[in-house]
C-alpha cells in the first residue's frame, strides 16, 4: 500500500528483550521500510546458584556488550507480567530494571510492552499461546526454523511488535550516518 504524500518510512534497528533472572532473551530487528529481518537473536543465561546481586552485575555486563555490538536505535522490553507467583514477578522486575539501566546507558531509546500487545501485534490474539508467538514470529521474519529457546523468540516478538506499533518521524542515527 503506497504512503501518502510526504510520509516516509525509515529502517529501525530494535532490539528486543524478554527479561528474566535465569534467562533473559534478546534479539536484534532491523525493519521499518522493508519487510523485517533478524539480525541476532539468543539468550543470556545466568546461575540460578549465585547470589541475585552477581546474577544482576553479570545480566547488566552482558547486556551491554550486546548493546555496543548492535548499536540499536532503540529497545523493547517485554513488560513483567504479575501472576500469581510473586517471587518470580519481582526477579524478572529486577532483570527488566538492569536492562532498562543498561539501554540508557547505550544511549537507546526503551519502550515497554504488556505481554498481550505483543502477542496480539505478532499472531492477532493477544491470548495466543507460547507455541503460536513462534510460529509466526518465525513466520513474519521468514525464518526456516523457529526460534529456540522460547525466551529468544518471546524477545524477537517484542522487537516485532515495536516495529509494528512505531510512528518513526525521523531517520534512525543509521540512515543519518
Amino acid at each position: 500500500m503506497p504512503l501518502a504524500p510526504g510520509i516516509t518510512v525509515v529502517q529501525v534497528f530494535v532490539l528486543g528483550i524478554d527479561p528474566g533472572l535465569t534467562t533473559t532473551g534478546y534479539a536484534a530487528v532491523i525493519g521499518g521500510s522493508s519487510e523485517p529481518r533478524a539480525v541476532a537473536a539468543g539468550v543470556i543465561r545466568t546461575d540460578p546458584a549465585a547470589s541475585v546481586g552477581r546474577r544482576l552485575v553479570e545480566l547488566h555486563h552482558d547486556l551491554s556488550e550486546i548493546l555496543a555490538e548492535h548499536k540499536p536505535d532503540v529497545v523493547a522490553i517485554e513488560q513483567v507480567f504479575v501472576n500469581l507467583n510473586r517471587v518470580t514477578a519481582t526477579s524478572v522486575g529486577r532483570a527488566a530494571g538492569v536492562a532498562i539501566l543498561a539501554a540508557a546507558q547505550a544511549g537507546a531509546e526503551v519502550v515497554e510492552y504488556p505481554p498481550t500487545k505483543v502477542k496480539l501485534a505478532v499472531t492477532g490474539d493477544g491470548a495466543a499461546d507460547k507455541r503460536q508467538v513462534t510460529a509466526m514470529v518465525a513466520r513474519r521474519l521468514g525464518l526456516a526454523v523457529p526460534p529456540h529457546p522460547a525466551d529468544a523468540a518471546d524477545a524477537l516478538a517484542v522487537a516485532l511488535c515495536h516495529l509494528q506499533a512505531a510512528r518513526w518521524s525521523k531517520p534512525s542515527a543509521r540512515e543519518a550516518s
